[in-house]
Order: structure tokens, then C-alpha cells, then sequence
């Protein structure tokens, strides 16, 4: 796989995510967010299992036999990071605005690479720091946060971002050392979906009635985001640093600015605009800047 694919994996993993986050906010009008959350990965788990088995049941086991204990481990952190960071954000959304949602968020633009060197010592070349700091204030322009309230839930969002940052990085590392990416996002969205579950079942009250009064907004999160944007963010960390992936999905942002215009009729004035332009210039930067890691 070249890089080229992998940043056209990465830009529409990007693009499904920014247009999933009206789905998010609109899929929780009758149900929890553990209940939306165990739905629309379980729709995602069912989304792409088939493909999985079509496509890579060739070498599923010799790549798990490879490093059974490497691969597990990798589930587990993923599968955990993955709901810790959809459920804070899932639950943000009953006490903050989108606005704020999506400036804290995006701070997984500078903790992937602070975590990268804290953990592997792993130091990022420092041409990507300029983009990750014009990445920031196109966020700050986009979500019209210095005329937002702050607002309970931006704990939440703040907390989300460490874990997104997290999978990012574990998703890099997973694809180092593994090529079965579509089986192993059916396994993360499986266990996403038990875990959320089980919390749903002492938390929240369950009612299959409700969840299916939110089906269209489950079906888009599950199979696009929970399912395929999951699958296509690992081909795309195949071939792409963890800290220029990070400014790519910022994008996020963007595309659900531009969602929200095109679907909820959300006019964009021009400090959103001006924000989505700087968030565009940090992604070209981080690509054609040296980004090479050092170890140390």
C-alpha cells in the first residue's frame, strides 16, 4: 500500500467521522450514550466481519499466531482506549455544545505526540509542532469558542481527547507489526460494543423500542463510523506517522462544520471559514514537512 492510499484512507476516515458527529448528537433524543454507543458498534462489528472473512481469512491465524501475545494486548488497549474515547464524547454532548465539543477534542493534535515520546521515547522532527499549533487555532476559529460558555461537559471532551490520542497512537503500532486490519477492527468493535453494553445494563435504562426510534442515526454511526471510518483509519496509519495522522483527522471538524451547513443548515460565517483554511494548510504542512521520528 502506498502512502498515497493511505492518506486517501485517512482523509475519508476523516471525512465519516466529521459527518458521523450529527448523528452522535441527534441518535441520543431517546436512549443513553452506552445504549447509542452499543448499538452502533454492534452494527459496525456486523458491517465489516463479512468482509474480514472474505478478504483475510487467509492469513488471520498466521498473523495472530505470529505474536498471539502482542495482538491481544494490542485488542485490549484498543478496544478500551476506543470506548473510553467514544463514550466521553458521546456523553459530553448531553452537557456541552458543539462548539466547545470540537475545540477540546482536537487536543489529540499535541498529546500524540507527547504520549509518542513519554511511553515509546519517540521524539516527532520539529516541523510538525508549527502544524499542530496552526491546526489548534483553526479549530479555535472553527468552533466560535471565544463566544461559547464553558460549559460542564468540556471535562469530558478534554478527558476524550487523551484517549483518542491513545488509539492513534496504538493503531500505528498495531499496523507495524500486523496486516489484518479489517479482522482486527471487527474484533475492536465487538468488544466496543460488549463493553458499552454491560455499562448500559447497571447505568442506563435499555429499551430496544427507544433504540430503534434512533435507527437512522445507529445505522450511519455504525456502519460508517463505527465500522468502515475504524477499519480504513488502520490501512491508513500503514503508511502515515501518528502525529500527521492526528492533524489529519482534525479535519473532523471541518467536515462536520460543513455537514452541519449542508444538512442542519448551519450557516458558516467567516472566522468558521478562516478556521477550516488553517486547519487545510496545517494538514498540507504536516505532509510535506520532514516528519521522520527519532528514536531515542
Amino acid at each position: 500500500m502506498s502512502k498515497t492510499t493511505s492518506l486517501i484512507c485517512a482523509l475519508i476516515t476523516t471525512f465519516i467521522w466529521g459527518t458521523a458527529f450529527i448523528a452522535q448528537d441527534t441518535g441520543m433524543d431517546n436512549i443513553g450514550p452506552l445504549s447509542f454507543n452499543a448499538a452502533r458498534f454492534f452494527v459496525g462489528f456486523l458491517t465489516i466481519l463479512p468482509i474480514a472473512i472474505i478478504l483475510e481469512r487467509k492469513k488471520i491465524i498466521l498473523e495472530v499466531k505470529s505474536n498471539k501475545k502482542l495482538f491481544f494486548r494490542f485488542l485490549i488497549m484498543m478496544s478500551i482506549s476506543l470506548f473510553l474515547g467514544t463514550y466521553l464524547q458521546q456523553t459530553s454532548l448531553l452537557y456541552t455544545n458543539i462548539a466547545n465539543s470540537a475545540f477540546f477534542t482536537v487536543f489529540y493534535v499535541p498529546i500524540v505526540p507527547i504520549i509518542l515520546f513519554v511511553i515509546y521515547k519517540i521524539k516527532v522532527h520539529w516541523s510538525i509542532w508549527p502544524s499542530i499549533l496552526l491546526c489548534l487555532i483553526g479549530v479555535y476559529f472553527l468552533s466560535d469558542f471565544s463566544n461559547a460558555e464553558i460549559l460542564l461537559g468540556d471535562s469530558l471532551v478534554i478527558l476524550c481527547s487523551f484517549f483518542w490520542a491513545l488509539h492513534i497512537i496504538f493503531a500505528g503500532k498495531f499496523m507495524e507489526n500486523f496486516n489484518i486490519p479489517i479482522f482486527f477492527a471487527s474484533l475492536q468493535a465487538i468488544l466496543v460494543g460488549i463493553y458499552s453494553l454491560s455499562f448500559a445494563y447497571f447505568f442506563e435504562e435499555i429499551s430496544l423500542q427507544n433504540i430503534m426510534l434512533e435507527h437512522y442515526s445507529i445505522i450511519y454511526a455504525g456502519v460508517f463510523s463505527g465500522g468502515i471510518a475504524f477499519t480504513l483509519q488502520m490501512y491508513a496509519q500503514k503508511n502515515i506517522d501518528e502525529a500527521p495522522a492526528a492533524i489529519i483527522y482534525s479535519l473532523e471538524g471541518v467536515f462536520a462544520a460543513l455537514a452541519g451547513w449542508v444538512i442542519l443548515n448551519q450557516i458558516l460565517n467567516l472566522s468558521n471559514i478562516i478556521g477550516c483554511f488553517l486547519i487545510l494548510i496545517a494538514v498540507i504542512l504536516s505532509q510535506v514537512s520532514p516528519s521522520k521520528k527519532t528514536q531515542l
